[in-house]
């Protein structure tokens, strides 16, 4: 895309009706292209997905191991789309509807999308509406006119596809309409250039040859991701001689290792001292939980309040397993969890 003339010649191209597709059949039509939501992962950004989990998925690679995935908070979002929709056409005053179809790029056919809303401005032409929500907690990610950048990738992606001009990403944060966001996008052609570029880098060059990319991104994606398709651990296997990779980073997690060990001495030092400190208000306290001090200058408000914790022991989950075996396989849940160590020796 060399200029703005350019990005203006084309109309987007219907490649189905989603309306009455199944879930099914409509993640069988994603694995064709690259759609907004995915745009994240190419770029190197996704807070779900590295790039590697991308390519699994568009060529059919399924994982070892189940996802463990929000389906509530997936739900929640798919349910209150029109509700945010409505709030966004409320506060704004413009008309927006929906169009149960999906788009191809008609240059670049890998670029797929799914809108949620298009929006019909005042002058007669048409921009795209994103419906998020999020919960309480997350509602920071949009303070000071900030979008969370996957977003604005998905967005971009979209107003690529479209060929249009302006997009609003809406999100609801509460339940009334005054805990609701809503932040403009403008079409940015040398950003969509870039965002072409990588995408069509992904299709051509890893998609289509079936070559797996390289893992890039936050180093938690990129270990649950191994294991994900890697399974679970089997003590069975023969160690592994590894000539493919220098000991430098082995040496750098060692010196954290014992930065952290420090740091954690430390700390436990504190924690000793801390306690020495606090057993005369303790002790004053007795079995009641709040008090206050005041030496004329300040004022300290001390509370120590209990933690109370149901669980079960040891021996009683044994008894439980023993005596009542099915109890014990419907309620218990079974999880692996792996710890990489270094032990250095001499060669």
């Amino acid at each position: 895309m060399n200029s703005a003339m350019e990005a203006k010649s084309y109309e987007p191209e219907v490649v189905v009706d989603i309306s009455n597709l199944s879930e099914e059949n409509w993640l069988a039509y994603r694995r064709k292209g690259i759609g907004g939501s995915d745009v994240a992962a190419i770029m190197g950004v996704s807070p779900f997905a590295t790039i590697r989990d991308l390519y699994n998925d568009k060529v059919g690679i399924q994982p070892v191991m189940e996802e463990e995935r929000n389906w509530v908070a997936l739900e929640v979002g798919h349910r209150l789309e029109d509700l945010v929709a409505k709030i966004f056409s409320k506060k704004t005053g413009l008309e927006v509807f929906p169009v149960r179809k999906m788009f191809q790029h008609p240059l670049y056919p890998f670029m797929l999308a799914d809108i949620d809303f298009f929006i019909r401005f005042p002058n007669g032409s048409f921009g795209i509406l994103e419906c998020k929500t999020c919960n309480y907690n997350a509602r920071t990610k949009w303070d000071d006119d900030s979008i969370p950048i996957n977003y604005v990738y998905q967005v971009r992606h979209y107003l690529a596809v479209m060929n249009m001009d302006k997009a609003y990403i809406a999100c609801l944060y509460g339940n009334n309409e005054d805990e609701f966001v809503m932040r403009p996008i403008e079409r940015d052609l040398m950003e969509e250039e870039d965002i072409i570029e990588q995408e069509s880098y992904f299709w051509k060059e890893y998609v289509e040859k079936r070559v797996e990319p390289p893992y890039t991104g936050k180093a938690d994606l990129i270990l649950a991701s191994i294991r994900r398709y890697g399974g679970n651990a089997d003590k069975t296997i023969p160690e592994i001689n590894i000539t493919n990779l220098d000991s430098i980073r082995l040496e750098k997690y060692l010196s954290l290792s014992e930065e952290k060990s420090q740091i954690e001495k430390r700390k436990k030092e504190i924690d000793v001292e801390q306690r020495a400190l606090c057993v005369p208000y303790v002790e004053l306290l007795g079995q009641g939980c709040k008090a206050v001090l005041e030496d004329g200058r300040n004022r300290y408000r001390i509370t120590y309040n209990p933690t109370i914790r149901t669980q079960i022991g040891r021996e009683q989950l044994e008894k439980l397993k023993l005596q009542h075996p099915a109890i014990y396989d419907e309620y218990t849940k079974v999880t692996e969890s792996r710890t990489f160590r270094i032990k250095k020796e001499a060669a």
